[in-house]
């Protein structure tokens, strides 16, 4: 299909205002523009009935973590969120709008940790602290008021690749249990040569060139990326995961590798709902106050969270 319009005005007002790609910027620099942006078409937040911010005990010291409860109710489901940003930019204000929306749709406490970012901090920090974040959530549930035993993780681009490590981690260690994943756009194969990736030229919209500069900040080595808990498509096994929804974008570098992601986990026996919303690009599910397709995939995570997360 063809560029979705709304999606089409946006990559106009970026030609026509002359926006910068990200990469072609230092890191201070597109952390900055990076949150603008996103501020710019997240929508007007949603109120929840409450929202606090916290720190927790990480591997290398306190995070900062924030948490939408949607409702007074004492025990309530918990969904671990991890922002996007390629492992570079982000932090817990990145995913504000998404997580209060999640939180009132899905019913559910969100938590957002403030991971360690690269290249100040290389692969496996995030992976570590977004795990540290998982395990606390559940052995602090008494005091969050949240049930331990309906807690899922999820994230958007590097964040759904952080969140699909996390549930490696998970599996691999004996807990905590999960009940849901859901990835949205994930990168999954610091090796992907698909065809979504090769073509995916375009510098207003995030591209192959994007993809590639967010690597090189995050891995120590090339070597790195062969490991399962950067790459989660070279885990040998993908059995015993949680349930899935995977998110993907038509014109995104992203699209392939989390479908082909999808398929393995189907072929290892885990349910996965799979859904390419066409027309759309990357980050789109950051962009619901500028896009119905946004929107719709915003909805729609909500409806499996909440199916996933119920008593």
């Amino acid at each position: 299909m063809p560029l979705d319009p709304q999606v089409e005005a946006m990559r106009e007002r970026r030609r026509r205002d002359r926006v910068p790609p990200l990469y072609t910027l230092t890191v201070e620099q597109a952390r900055e523009a990076d949150l603008a942006a996103i501020r710019a078409v997240a929508g007007e937040p949603e109120p929840v009935h409450e929202v606090v911010d916290r720190t927790l005990p990480g591997p290398a010291g306190e995070l900062p973590v924030r948490l939408y409860r949607p409702s007074g109710e004492r025990l309530l489901p918990a969904f671990v969120y991890l922002f996007g940003g390629g492992w570079a930019l982000g932090s817990i204000d990145t995913s504000d709008a998404i997580c209060r929306s999640l939180a009132n749709a899905a019913g559910c406490v969100v938590v957002t940790p403030g991971y360690r970012l690269a290249p100040e901090w290389k692969f496996p920090a995030a992976v570590l602290d977004c795990a540290a974040a998982v395990e606390w959530v559940a052995a602090q549930a008494a005091g969050l008021g949240v049930d331990p035993g309906r807690l899922a993780v999820g994230g958007d681009s590097a964040g759904g690749n952080l969140a699909a490590a996390v549930t490696l981690l998970c599996r691999d260690r004996g807990g905590p249990g999960l009940a849901a994943q859901l990835l949205v756009y994930p990168v999954t194969d610091y090796l992907s040569e698909t065809a979504s990736l090769r073509d995916a030229t375009d510098p207003l919209l995030f591209n192959r060139d994007s993809v590639a500069w967010y690597w090189r900040h995050y891995l120590p080595g090339p070597e790195d990326g062969l490991n399962p808990l950067a790459s989660p498509l070279h885990a040998a096994d993908l059995g015993r995961l949680p349930p899935a929804l995977i998110i993907t974008a038509e014109y995104d570098p992203l699209r392939d590798q989390g479908e082909l992601y999808a398929a393995r986990l189907r072929s290892a026996g885990v349910p996965v709902e799979q859904t390419r919303y066409d027309g759309m690009a990357h980050g789109f599910f950051a962009m619901s106050g500028e896009l119905d397709g946004g929107k719709r995939a915003l909805a729609q995570a909500a409806r499996f969270l909440r199916q996933m997360l119920a008593c």
